[in-house]
């Protein structure tokens, strides 16, 4: 079992940065695939950007949104910049169980996480 704790969101400017962070439960952090995803009122949850052995985001995030780990914290983050009217959501921190020999694998879909943040509220104001 996986525990995972989001915080970091908040209201910013059109402009500004935030960065959130996932801290995890557990001694074996390192083997376990890292998603963000987040949900706009009225639309389905997306994915914003994964990290295994290597990075990937969404075309929306890409250039401005940055995903990294600190596996010996047992955290994950999302460092947002230039943020857009267009990104406030809820935004949900996610993992999977990832060991060695999993392949190369990019995970986007809700469905390939089995544990999940209680999500953080991300506000943008224009």
């Amino acid at each position: 079992q996986v525990q995972l704790v989001e915080s970091g969101g908040g209201l910013v400017q059109a402009g500004g940065s935030l960065r959130l962070s996932c801290a995890a439960s557990g001694r074996t952090f390192s083997t376990y695939a890292m998603g963000w995803f987040r949900q706009a009122p009225g639309k389905e949850r997306e994915f914003v950007a994964g990290i295994t052995w290597s990075v990937y985001y969404a075309d929306s995030v890409k250039g401005r949104f940055t995903i990294s780990r600190d596996n010996a914290k047992n955290t994950v983050y999302l460092q947002m910049n230039s943020l857009k009217p267009e990104d406030p959501a809820v935004y949900y921190c996610a993992a999977r169980f990832n060991p060695p020999g999993s392949g190369y694998r990019h995970y986007t879909s809700s469905d390939d996480y089995a544990y999940w943040g209680q999500g953080t509220q991300v506000t943008v104001s224009s």
